[in-house]
């Protein structure tokens, strides 16, 4: 597929899919006729150029092809007789602002119907959202990927069998959701930020469609403090999207990043939200980690970086949400205080939990590296190859297995 075709698609597939879900009240629908419609859109746009707006031209392609689909299945007539003028096929049509503004955050918020449970919300986002496949939403939450093919068909028959899950919450309902619905729009924005495999390390149309919703979250409910803060931890990390990747397509490691790049508008932005979130005096998991990113942001080069502060402010995220990844970047904060044997003995508690997770022996590796124990390091890296790194991490861990083969044969 062509690259230009590739971002179109990833660009518009979570409002067309949100609008397509709210049409035919049903995810499978949804997704085959949007799928439908990128094929389609293989052939015809590749022939005749992009069209002037792709999302209407998707959209309506889709919409009829779902209706094909409707036709020719078991649940038509319950379908047809509620919506016999919708489902009237229609010529290519800008959508309407107003009736799409809001779909994708809709759609998030029946992902996290309350009868699903969350990691069931969790996966389905994923999958329907963000088009993410079985296999890299397994790999994300260290599980096989025929147990996690069976939580999505679960949560998408749970949803289907619901008569009200394809209702727009009320707002006493989008409360008890937010904190889910807040989740989802941080792992969109993860997911974009660093893609779970394939060629590309950055999907900046994720990162940002994350951000306009988080800004619409923000805006939904200004007084709720996570809210201001999930927004200001996405925009302190875009804001080094212009490091992260070398003009050679290299991806840069937050140490040797050139600052000077960093989008200093949304560093100010982010600062100023971050700031309203302290003022209501609430400690939740963003504002620690907006907090950690505000660090960063901060500090004029990696030397005047305040260790001892984000090491503090992972050992309160732990507290909040005591998992093995947070413990891990906590270690990753010890070990710029504490030096490389330090931290890679902290390290061995995480080992099992964490032994299909790639991050954990690219640390591993480089932590080793660092102490000198070059034939550890490249077991470590080597391992980090069977676990299905993105290209630019593929790259950067060919460089680093290099230059620990060098360190040995100079000795």
């Amino acid at each position: 597929m062509s690259d230009w075709l590739e971002v179109t698609f990833t660009l518009h597939r979570p409002r067309a899919l949100a609008a397509l879900i709210r049409m035919f009240r049903d995810i499978d629908i949804a997704e085959e006729a949007f799928a439908d419609a990128c094929l389609k859109a293989l052939i015809v746009w590749t022939n005749d150029g992009e069209p002037r707006d792709p999302l209407a031209w998707l959209l309506t392609t889709a919409r009829n092809s779902g209706l094909d689909h409707v036709r020719k299945s078991q649940r038509r007539a319950a379908i047809l007789s509620r919506h016999v003028e919708e489902f009237k096929p229609v010529p290519a049509e800008t959508p309407d602002p107003d009736e799409m503004r809001d779909d994708v955050l809709r759609l998030l918020f029946i992902c996290c119907h309350p009868e699903l449970e969350r990691r069931d919300q969790i996966a389905i986002a994923l999958r329907v959202v963000l088009g993410l496949s079985v296999d890299e939403i397994a790999s994300g939450f260290l599980i096989k990927p025929k147990t996690m093919e069976q939580r999505i068909t679960r949560a998408k028959k749970k949803i289907a069998s619901n008569p009200v899950a394809f209702e727009t919450p009320s707002p006493a309902e989008r409360g008890a959701r937010l904190g889910e619905v807040s989740l989802m729009v941080y792992l969109m924005f993860s997911e974009g930020w660093s893609t779970s495999a394939g060629p590309k390390q950055i999907k900046f149309t994720l990162c940002e469609e994350a951000i306009r919703l988080a800004r619409l979250l923000a805006a939904l409910f200004p007084a709720m403090g996570e809210q201001a803060a999930l927004l200001a931890l996405l925009l302190f990390q875009h804001a080094r999207r212009r490091a992260r990747i070398d003009p050679e397509g290299k991806l840069v490691a937050l140490d040797d990043q050139d600052r000077s790049l960093w989008d200093r508008a949304n560093i100010a932005e982010a600062t100023g939200l971050l700031q309203k979130a302290h003022r209501t005096g609430h400690q939740g998991v963003y504002i620690i980690q907006a907090a950690i990113a505000a660090t960063h942001a901060h500090a004029a080069s990696v030397d005047h970086t305040d260790w001892a502060s984000i090491e503090s402010h992972y050992a309160a995220l732990y507290a909040l949400q005591p998992t093995p990844v947070v413990r891990l970047n906590q270690i990753a904060a010890q070990a710029k205080l504490h030096g490389p044997i330090y931290a890679l003995k902290a390290m061995e508690p995480l080992a099992q939990e964490l032994s299909t997770y790639r991050w954990y022996h690219a640390m591993r590796g480089g932590l080793l590296q660092e102490a000198g124990d070059h034939h550890a390091a490249i077991a470590a890296f080597e391992t980090v190859m069977t676990h299905r790194p993105t290209t630019p991490e593929r790259v950067v861990i060919t460089e680093r297995i290099k230059i620990s083969q060098e360190s040995l044969r100079g000795m």
